[in-house]
């Protein structure tokens, strides 16, 4: 049995959801709210935790991203990305990379901006991450990410039953703690901006999806009983969402000139 996270029905599964090439919600418009003001033409851009491809192929088409160089640690989310970067025709300005868990491997400023959608939830120790953040970034560069966390250091028998269901290794972490963690590496302008409300809503119409015409059309590749199976998982996750204790939170931080 794999042990990936992300093998291809699942991946198949979520794009079901979220779109082609997206492994997290809101797809291209959600890329460019993260981005907000901030202009990446001709920027280097590493994204890290590049999932299924269709991030960094934004990041270039949508926002003229000079070069993106994607990271992920598994086989099967890369391969697909590859594909569909190969398809985008965006092949000479987008490079994915498997890397191994732990310090990035890239030498200090070599990036513009570092930039992540929904990953970096999969990685526990926060100040080892924005350390590693902000020695890659130039002087001057931006984190511009979001991220799935955590209304609360203790977690409820509600949460803990939707990570659980989950089944992944959730590192969740409050915005306290990222806030600290990326003052602590050293960035300025550090801020933490709630999702929780877009995505209580967004959440509710995704699993009316996963019950009709989404959940029927992915039944076809992945079979009926894993769109049960994630139909539960989102039955788990908005009580979480109401209660505030799951909050996909927006970050952003600045490396000093």
């Amino acid at each position: 049995m794999s042990e990936d996270h992300y093998p291809p029905r699942m991946i198949a599964m979520l794009e079901a959801v979220w779109g082609e090439g997206f492994l997290s919600p809101g797809g291209p418009e959600e890329v460019a709210r993260i981005i907000g003001r901030h202009v990446l033409a001709g920027k280097s851009v590493l994204d890290i935790g590049c999932g299924a491809g269709g991030i960094d192929i934004a990041l270039v088409r949508d926002h003229g991203a000079g070069h993106v160089c994607g990271i992920d640690v598994e086989d099967p989310v890369l391969t697909h990305a590859r594909d569909l970067v190969d398809r985008s025709g965006l092949a000479d300005r987008i490079g994915l990379v498997k890397v191994a868990p732990g310090p990035l491997p890239f030498p200090p400023g070599t990036f513009d901006v570092v930039f992540s959608k929904d990953s970096i939830v999969h990685i526990p120790d926060k100040h080892a991450l924005m350390d590693e953040v902000f020695r890659v970034l130039k002087p001057g560069g931006w984190f511009l990410a979001s991220d799935w966390l955590i209304g609360t250091e203790t977690v409820s028998p509600l949460m803990a039953d939707y990570i659980a269901a989950e089944g992944l290794d959730f590192g969740m972490a409050t915005p306290q703690r990222y806030l600290q963690a990326m003052a602590a590496a050293g960035f300025v302008d550090c801020t933490t901006t709630s999702r929780n409300g877009w995505y209580r809503l967004r959440a509710r119409e995704e699993l009316e999806r996963l019950k009709g015409s989404a959940g029927a059309a992915a039944a076809q590749v992945v079979g009926q009983a894993f769109v049960d199976q994630n139909i539960e998982i989102w039955s788990r996750m908005i009580p979480v969402l109401d209660s505030g204790e799951h909050c996909p939170t927006h970050l952003a931080a600045h490396r000093p000139d």
